[in-house]
């Protein structure tokens, strides 16, 4: 009986020390910063830069880093807020603007209020909302987007970085690596792939481009993608200085190492008292912004997958993408309920290289059904072509059957394979209609008729 006892202990020893080492595996090295450090903020919104990297900003500047803020768009899109700010409709084109020079204003208060001066941010101007529909459709010679509520298809802030700038994707692209070849960052703070808000996954894509084409001509930063958008987090709601910050729950398996910021009691106060100089946003949603005011802050990115060549004489051997579940598309500003999946469509996707051929299979919950489909979205990079000029495959899957198309242009479906079979679908897509890339952007977004309700992270393929 005793040695059972004794052979039990241990087994429970065992199993905590696993636990144990498996947490801190998860865990990445903490983030320091010395003097040498040259440190980039990279924003989609104006606030973002306070909610995630308020802590970064500090501690860099103390350590006698340097320090550039860049704020992607103005943040003119969010109309709700604008109107209860305002207290009346806001509905003309000039209201929208004047509330992106307004919020322009909040993040020069704010990072004022940490110790930046004006000349340490940029903002580039480019449409709150719209940088996502660039990304996939607004390239080459086209007819630049048009914002929605500002009507306006170009930059227009006079004190942006590039005054008058159309919004395509080669304008975005342009913006950031003149950033990057000044600053020439040792560090880049940015939003992160599985973010549920567009802009701020539509910013990844377009820096971890602009970085592939620098490659040869500046020093690889490190990267610490940061999280503000997911679904029922973070909780509680609210000031809670005493808590600690962790990444949702959804991403526990999701493969990624992440790092921390720890803060002290003054860090905190300072952050919590920059995130109240968003006064636009605050009334929206006045206990959202400020929970992000806790004892750290946490960085990290998915790990790229390499893909292997495999014989095409041979069965495909799948490689699994892990991802977190629940990433519900632009649920806003901590508002709960927003475009919520209660059966989530997608289950999982798995890519492979076999021959001249990518392989991709779509594993859904249940059957394809009325005004309910998926778009899978595979954009292709090589080291030695224009990204404006590389496809950007779009695959879309409904109860009418799949469709291809090239950023706007419908393609002929007899380019690639693919069949179904129940709540699988697999698709082999020539390396060719790609562009031959060494690397591929993809994602997976599940839609009800035309309305965006769940998507996967932003992946990188390796080949």
């Amino acid at each position: 009986m005793f040695l059972y006892k004794k052979l039990a202990i241990v087994l429970v020893l065992a199993a905590v020390l696993a636990i144990f080492v498996r947490e801190a595996a998860a865990q990445g090295e903490p983030v320091v910063f010395d003097k040498e450090d040259r440190v980039l903020i990279l924003a989609p919104h104006p606030d973002d830069e306070s909610v995630a990297t308020a802590g970064v900003i500090q501690q860099a500047l103390k350590a006698g880093a340097n320090v550039k803020v860049v704020c992607l768009t103005n943040g003119d899109n969010n109309e709700l807020s604008f109107i209860v700010y305002e207290k009346r409709l806001v509905v003309k084109k000039g209201q929208f603007l004047h509330m992106g020079e307004l919020r322009a204003k909040e993040t020069v208060s704010a990072m004022e209020s940490l110790g930046l001066s004006r000349d340490d941010i940029i903002f580039l101007g480019y449409p709150d909302f719209g940088t996502m529909r660039i990304l996939v459709e607004y390239w080459g010679h086209t007819k630049p987007y048009r914002s929605w509520l500002t009507r306006i298809n170009r930059v227009s802030y006079p004190e942006a970085m590039s005054l008058n700038a159309p919004y395509v994707g080669e304008s975005i692209l342009s913006d950031l690596k003149a950033v990057l070849l000044d600053f020439r960052p040792t560090k880049v703070f940015l939003s992160h792939p599985a973010d549920v808000n567009r802009d701020h996954r539509a910013l990844y894509v377009y820096t971890k481009v602009a970085l592939l084409d620098l490659k040869e001509r500046i020093q690889e930063p490190q990267l610490y993608p940061y999280l503000v958008h997911a679904i029922r987090w973070p909780l509680p709601r609210g000031y809670h200085p005493d808590l600690e910050f962790d990444p949702p729950q959804n991403f526990k398996d999701s493969g990624i190492r992440w790092q921390r910021l720890a803060l002290a009691e003054d860090e905190i106060e300072a952050k919590y008292k920059a995130i109240k100089l968003y006064k636009t946003q605050i009334p929206y949603a006045p206990t959202y912004l400020v929970s992000f005011a806790r004892k750290n802050e946490f960085f990290g990115d998915f790990p790229a997958l390499r893909l292997r060549v495999q014989d095409p004489q041979y069965e495909i051997v799948w490689q699994e993408l892990k991802s977190p579940e629940d990433l519900n598309e632009d649920e806003e500003d901590g508002q709960e309920g927003q475009g919520v999946v209660k059966d989530h469509f997608i289950s999982n996707v798995f890519f492979a290289r076999q021959g001249e051929y990518l392989w991709v299979k779509l594993v859904l919950s249940k059957n394809m059904e009325k005004n309910l489909g998926v778009t899978l979205f595979i954009f292709g990079y090589n080291k030695e072509k224009d990204f404006g000029q590389m496809p950007k495959i779009q695959v879309p899957i409904n109860m009418l059957g799949l469709h291809l198309k090239d950023k706007k242009k419908m393609l002929s479906v007899k380019k690639i394979k693919y069949k179904n079979k129940g709540k699988v679908w697999t698709l082999g897509i020539p390396l060719s209609l790609l562009g031959e890339p060494d690397h591929i952007f993809s994602y997976v977004r599940a839609h009800s008729r035309s309305l965006p309700i769940e998507t996967t992270a932003w992946r990188i393929l390796e080949l």
